[in-house]
């Protein structure tokens, strides 16, 4: 993977190579700045004095995962030089949310002080999100924020749209079967598949080829609008035929699902999400060129250039892509793991508390997530560590390594290789792991 660059005052410069990393640490001519993701910074070099290419940012919202990537332009394609798959915790934000309020439901039926409900004096802006789901918002522009810190980059494509509903619009008036775009296919192949739940909608065959097929056939009078289409697999498309559905479907409830179902538009690509429109709205006011893409595009270019499937390489394919180059390049995954917790019990599953938490986050100098080096001189425990510590009162702290965790390691023989930012990492870069593993080279600064 590319390693980032700053020059000597901190400014962005264009990312290199990690064997050319690895040669400006050793002779001296850069220093260690950050170790995951890996960044160094010279020091003989300014801004000014180098040379820059065009640099994009490419992201793919999801509501687990989202994908991004950064890509190097040129002018038959692009070539990408990293991958992250970011990880998301709305799902705990929310269950955070719902046994807090529960806790303060129980405060106010019980027999307590009197506390008046805080919500009728709040107000709420006009474009206010869940807090579940300003989270994937917060996170993935924090992420672009830190690449445009680390990297000169001044463009970035996002799929804003699930499909490009205008497109299916204006290919129907040429025919179904007549389009000039082998895009638009994907476009309404993707929206029927996510309508009709990825199944036969005459015998809810699973995991069969599936057809796009007319309801009211063509030959009697049936239109290709997307009120007309549905998914269907082989053999039901062949003994369809021209035939009309209610002389096809014998049962009566079955064709009128059908009929009822065909009629509904799909919520998802009607309308844009409310989180894909913010984060558009936070791209932009960042100051940076917003292009915008939806998502049977994605695939259309996913299955022009034969890359598979995944979160990190879904963001390569968005927007308007002719060439791809260096694809096959490992993903880091980023965990957004919080920045701890006010709660100062564990409960059980029944309400009661069954342990307390200490006060203070940072024990000699440690707080849970810091990423450290223990090496135990003497011992049970000789050896070298390097992974994510969780601190204790004790101050035996444990160790969560590559094998597995390290129990009961003394905070005198632990080192700071760099402070918990609220995001977990794997796999770890190959350069980063060199050089944290290695007494050469210096933390972090």
């Amino acid at each position: 993977m590319a390693a980032f660059v700053l020059d000597k005052r901190g400014s962005p410069l264009m990312p290199c190579s990690e064997k050319r990393a690895r040669l400006l640490l050793k002779r001296g001519r850069a220093r260690v700045h950050r170790v995951l993701p890996f960044v160094i910074r010279l020091t003989d070099r300014l801004a000014e004095e180098s040379a820059f290419q065009s640099l994009r940012v490419k992201v793919d919202p999801g509501s687990k995962v989202t994908g991004v990537a950064l890509v190097r332009e040129f002018n038959s394609g692009i070539a990408v030089l990293n991958l992250f798959s970011l990880m998301h915790r709305g799902r705990q934000i929310s269950e955070a949310l719902v046994t807090r309020r529960n806790f303060r439901h129980r405060r106010r039926s019980a027999n307590l002080r009197y506390r008046a409900p805080r919500f009728l004096n709040r107000a709420r802006r006009d474009a206010w999100l869940a807090p579940s789901l300003q989270h994937r918002v917060d996170t993935t522009m924090s992420w672009v924020r830190r690449i445009k810190r680390w990297t000169p980059i001044s463009a970035t494509s996002v799929e804003f749209e699930r499909y490009d509903l205008q497109a299916m619009r204006s290919a129907e008036v040429a025919g179904y079967e007549h389009r000039k775009y082998e895009r638009v296919d994907y476009e309404i192949r993707e929206y029927l598949l996510k309508k009709w739940w990825h199944r036969c909608a005459y015998c809810d065959k699973e995991g069969v080829p599936l057809h796009v097929g007319h309801i009211i056939s063509r030959a009697r009078g049936g239109s290709d609008h997307l009120t007309n289409l549905t998914i269907c697999c082989g053999p039901c498309h062949f003994r369809k035929g021209e035939r009309d559905i209610k002389e096809f479907v014998v049962d009566g409830i079955r064709c009128n699902r059908i009929l009822g179902r065909a009629k509904v538009p799909l919520k998802e690509s009607a309308s844009v999400s409310s989180t894909r429109a913010a984060l558009v709205t936070e791209l932009r006011s960042a100051r940076l060129v917003v292009e915008t893409s939806t998502g049977g595009r994605t695939k259309w270019n996913r299955a022009r250039f034969g890359i598979p499937k995944t979160y990190a390489l879904d963001a390569v394919c968005v927007g308007d892509v002719s060439v791809v180059m260096d694809w096959q390049r490992p993903t880091v995954e980023v965990k957004c793991s919080g920045r701890g917790s006010y709660q100062r019990t564990r409960l059980t599953a029944e309400g009661f508390p069954r342990s307390y938490l200490i006060r203070k986050k940072r024990i000699y100098g440690f707080q849970t997530g810091d990423r450290v080096r223990a090496d135990v001189s003497k011992g049970k425990m000789i050896g070298i560590y390097v992974g994510r510590v969780a601190v204790r009162a004790s101050g035996n702290f444990n160790i969560k390594t590559q094998n597995g965790v390290v129990q009961g390691i003394n905070h005198r023989y632990c080192k700071v290789v760099q402070r918990a930012d609220g995001y977990g990492y794997s796999p770890l870069l190959r350069l980063a792991q060199r050089v944290t593993r290695s007494k050469s080279v210096g933390p972090a600064l």
